[in-house]
């Protein structure tokens, strides 16, 4: 497969400094969601875990059961679209080691 050491150096180094690229990538994987009626906003990192909260005026209106459904329906939508972006990612990074 590679016909020197120098070959199989550069091959390892070039892996390595993809792997690094993918977990930069990952780690700057952030989503941000809003609530189709504007009223709440959530930002998540590439684990799901919730780094913002944003609230419109339209929070004050809404019962205890409606804002709970609401916070909890946008900050899923949010982690949601930050795992699918983490699992694209990997797949292009597998793909590419693949080859």
């Amino acid at each position: 497969m590679y016909e020197t050491m120098d070959e199989l150096m550069a091959s390892v180094q070039k892996r390595l400094y993809r792997l690094r690229d993918l977990a930069d990538d990952m780690g700057g994987v952030v989503s941000k969601e809003t609530a189709e009626d504007g009223s709440i906003t959530a930002t998540v990192d590439g684990n799901g875990a919730l780094v913002d909260l944003e609230f419109s005026q339209a929070v004050s209106r809404m019962s205890p059961e409606v804002f709970e459904r609401t916070l909890v329906q946008t900050a899923h939508a949010a982690a949601r679209r930050a795992f699918t972006e983490r699992a694209e990612l990997i797949t292009a990074f597998n793909e590419e080691m693949a080859e």
